[in-house]
């Protein structure tokens, strides 16, 4: 078999990529979404910390070391979304902050598909 030929068999067969993007505020509905989506043969790319929010893992650094932190994972969180075939927006309650609204535009610019955990409100 060529180099080529095996190419074109692993993108036929190779599972869908989501990546996961939210608030992690609701790093419950991360849990539960990571499951359904993986259930479905889906490659699941998904926040760092799945147990608790931002605020209360890095409650003890100082702002200037929580602010480097968070800029490091943001820009992780962009190579997640460009390595995916879609992205799934946690938006419970209809609540997209700052960060997940960059992601969702990020994602919009590379054409991604979009999905939602909630009919979105009040989105571009």
């Amino acid at each position: 078999m060529t180099a080529k030929r095996r190419l074109l068999e692993l993108e036929s067969t190779f599972p869908t990529i989501v990546c996961l993007c939210g608030s992690t505020k609701f790093w419950r509905e991360f849990q539960e979404i990571n499951l359904q989506e993986t259930l479905k043969g889906k490659i699941v790319l998904s926040i760092a910390n799945v147990a608790s929010s931002d605020d209360e893992l890095f409650a003890k650094l100082s702002l200037t070391e929580r602010e480097r932190i968070t800029r490091s994972l943001d820009e992780l969180h962009f190579r997640k979304i460009e390595l995916s075939d879609e992205v799934f927006i946690v938006n419970k309650n209809s609540y997209i902050g700052d960060s997940t609204k960059r992601e969702l535009e990020y994602a919009q610019s590379l054409g991604k598909k979009i999905c939602w955990l909630e009919p979105p409100v009040n989105i571009p």
